[in-house]
């Protein structure tokens, strides 16, 4: 079954969701210079604990207050900033390799601008589950990549969990694609 949708929800930038995704972009940029100065370290995963529990706190927000347009398209940029800037900068420290962080990267262009070209034809295409766990899976990774408790296997671990990203995040495209086709289809024929 199809996820796509007509956009419906409104473009209000001044919510209580949307000021808590702001913040979280705003705070992305300490976030980076953080890990480059101290990784691993307390001061950094409890910054990144924070951003992270936001991205909970602006979604239970959206849905109290109804979704919108707006919040719709940036608490999911909010995210990719977020870990790109973090997976970057432990890439930049050579605690990852840069072939995931690039992957992940190159998907997150290409989708983000996919949804934008497909919103102008009226076309939503929301987060579905393959999505959320990639999202989850990321946010995972690189709490552990921050954690300065060091036990034999935990870089293996966090490197075979940032490649699980890495496929669940071009699943997660794969899917996105055929969901805007099936919304453009509905679109088209005003379903």
């Amino acid at each position: 079954m199809s996820e796509a949708t007509t956009t419906t929800a409104p473009w209000r930038l001044r919510t209580a969701a949307n000021g808590v995704t702001a913040a979280r972009l705003a705070a992305t940029p300490l976030l980076v210079i953080l890990v480059l100065r101290a990784t691993p370290s307390w001061a950094a995963l409890l910054l990144w604990a924070a951003l992270a529990f936001s991205d909970f706190a602006d979604g239970w927000l959206a849905r109290r207050q109804g979704p919108s347009a707006s919040g719709a398209f940036l608490d999911p940029l909010a995210d990719k900033f977020l870990v790109l800037g973090a997976l970057a900068a432990m890439a930049a420290l050579g605690q990852v390799t840069w072939i995931p962080v690039a992957l992940l990267a190159v998907r997150e262009v290409v989708i983000t601008s996919y949804r934008v070209v497909v919103a102008r034809r009226g076309v939503s295409v929301p987060a579905r589950r393959v999505a959320k766990a990639k999202t989850l899976v990321e946010f995972l990774t690189v709490a552990l990549l921050l954690l300065p408790v060091a036990w034999p296997s935990r870089l293996t671990f966090s490197h075979f969990a940032l490649w699980v990203a890495v496929v669940l995040a071009w699943a997660s495209a794969v899917q996105y694609l055929v969901d805007s086709r099936s919304g453009r289809r509905a679109v088209a024929t005003g379903a």
